[in-house]
């Protein structure tokens, strides 16, 4: 932390030349104001976010950091709320990896917003979702976890730069088909990040799977050793540089400070069963503007638990993926939200007979009026 000391010998010297300024004046001799410098920026704070491939240990944190060093970006500040985990080389170790995560989960549990508000990173630099391809969750629903983080993010700061990975090469022991699902999940993103992307909070896609080999860039066919942590910070550092030579807007200090025009567009989503039956339900979605900007539109995902599907959607649009995971988007006449407004789309499901109670995890994104 940057302290600024007082000077007890300037601080006496005032009174003097306040003196000499009265005895001048009459003469017609005056005292040019003292320049000030002018106040020096704060250092742009970069957090590293995702799993143990980021955190534990992550030493492509601390190459990337010395390498951005070495290159002349002094002002630069790692954050999250994880400390460093060592790596054998000095560096801002502060980092939001945390081992064992799955981005589906950080999502359904909104556990970002709280790591954002204790931070308030200016950049994000996400490689997130190993873990959830490697439990075989579908590329649908990861890519909407992805999308309710970058909506919290851009609530957190609505001139967030986000950097995302196509995931490095996954090849365990234990999982034969995780190779072909990380490529899989990582030919859907591009299109993902285009569809997102705003141009006050751009998103970059950083490619970390093209040249990383499992066999000689991993220990164990997931996390990186040395020569994996060379490549990945290798990957990182041009997109970063980037960001960083375009000029970052820093973060005044969260939603609501001081010149924030308002935050972008963000919603909610809840899940409410209407009736059920032997075989199936009656359920509802509210979708809710939470920002303080009108909604142009919106997009609910929906994750039916215990196998069940939903078949008929009326006050939306569906599509449904093959595990189930069903996407709904505004009809015409429901889509604009102003700050606080909601609409509701109803739904039927089928259902297996030992299915048990209805229940189902929803989210939302939401589309900011003039974007």
């Amino acid at each position: 932390m940057r302290t600024t000391r007082r000077s007890s010998s300037r601080l006496r010297i005032i009174p003097v030349l306040g003196l000499l300024a009265a005895l001048l004046l009459p003469l017609g001799i005056t005292f040019a104001p003292r320049a000030t410098a002018a106040p020096t920026a704060d250092p742009v704070r970069v957090m590293p976010l995702g799993d143990s491939i980021t955190g534990s240990p992550g030493c492509w944190r601390a190459v990337l950091w010395n390498r951005l060093l070495n290159s002349g970006y002094k002002d630069i500040d790692f954050v999250g709320t994880l400390p460093p985990q060592g790596c054998g080389q000095a560096h801002d170790g502060d980092n939001e990896g945390h081992g064992g995560e799955l981005v589906t989960n950080v999502a359904d549990q909104n556990l970002l917003p709280g790591r954002l508000a204790a931070t308030r990173p200016d950049i994000v630099v996400m490689h997130f979702g190993t873990n959830d391809v490697w439990s075989s969750i579908s590329p649908d629903r990861i890519l909407a976890a992805y999308t309710k983080l970058v909506t919290q993010m851009r609530a957190s700061n609505p001139d967030m730069r986000i950097l995302v990975a196509q995931l490095i090469p996954m090849n365990p022991a234990s999982c034969a088909a995780c190779a072909q699902r990380v490529v899989d999940f990582n030919a859907r993103i591009p299109d993902w990040a285009r569809a997102t992307s705003t141009e006050r909070s751009p998103l970059t896609v950083v490619d970390q799977w093209t040249g990383f080999s499992t066999a000689t860039d991993t220990y164990d066919g997931v996390h990186p050793n040395a020569s994996g942590d060379n490549k990945i910070a290798a990957r990182w550092f041009p997109a970063l540089a980037a960001v960083l030579d375009a000029g970052v807007p820093q973060n005044p200090g969260g939603p609501g400070g001081p010149g924030d025009p308002g935050q972008p567009a963000a919603c909610t989503a809840r899940f409410r069963a209407v009736s059920s039956w032997q075989g199936g339900y009656q359920g509802e979605v509210t979708v809710t503007n939470t920002s303080a900007s009108a909604a142009s539109g919106w997009t609910a995902t929906v994750v039916p638990a215990n196998g069940a599907r939903l078949d008929q959607v009326w006050n939306g649009t569906l599509s449904t993926a093959a595990d189930g995971t069903a996407t709904v988007t505004n009809a015409a006449w429901n889509g604009a939200l102003a700050p606080g407004a909601s609409a509701t789309f109803g739904f039927v499901a089928t259902a297996p007979a030992t299915a048990g109670a209805p229940a189902a995890t929803v989210t939302c994104t939401a589309k900011s009026s003039g974007t």
